[in-house]
């Protein structure tokens, strides 16, 4: 889709914010507000319990807790499967001897270009967290069948979470 002007209205830390004057694909010119996120990776890490990690973690702009997987922004455009296994163990404290893909989703594609790659991590190995200083969070491990049960409830409501496990308990049964 050709973009015809484009004016930057935000830069941050993480995301840039642009006002897009577009042509679509009927030939109508749109003017979008797109917020250009660099993308990340989420992790259902299951351990031979079948328990998998979930992260119980404060998030200001959900107004509360919420049940997540491990997950994070790819930073310096390194490969997703890289911030996987980064943030796995900075959150988690785990590592794994085994990655596989559960492909990828688009949280809010009107309006955010984030992609968010899904990983299923197995055998796990403990390592030493190292939570970043804005991460309010516990880890938490769960049998996978409740983990399901917590999605299927709306208890756990996180979008790349609730993928990723619907993902993994297909590819696991």
């Amino acid at each position: 889709m050709p973009v015809l002007s484009l004016r930057n209205v935000f830069r941050g830390r993480v995301i840039e914010v642009n006002v897009e004057r577009v042509e679509l694909p009927n030939k109508a010119v749109a003017d979008l507000e797109i917020i250009h996120h660099p993308g990340g990776a989420a992790i259902v890490a299951i351990n031979e319990r079948r328990e998998i990690c979930l992260l119980r973690q404060f998030r200001h702009a959900a107004a509360g807790w919420l049940w997540e997987l491990p997950a994070g922004k790819i930073d310096h455009r390194e490969p997703p499967l890289q911030t996987a296994q980064r943030e796995l163990e900075e959150e988690a404290g785990v590592t794994a001897a085994s990655w596989q893909s559960l492909g990828d989703m688009v949280s809010s594609p009107g309006v955010f270009t984030e992609v968010i790659h899904l990983y299923l991590a197995t055998g796990l190995q403990m390592a030493a967290a190292k939570p970043e200083e804005h991460e309010v969070l516990e880890v938490h491990w769960k049998p996978l069948d409740e983990a399901v049960q917590m999605a299927c409830d709306g208890e756990l409501r996180d979008a790349k979470s609730l993928v990723g496990i619907f993902r993994a308990a297909a590819q696991l049964r």
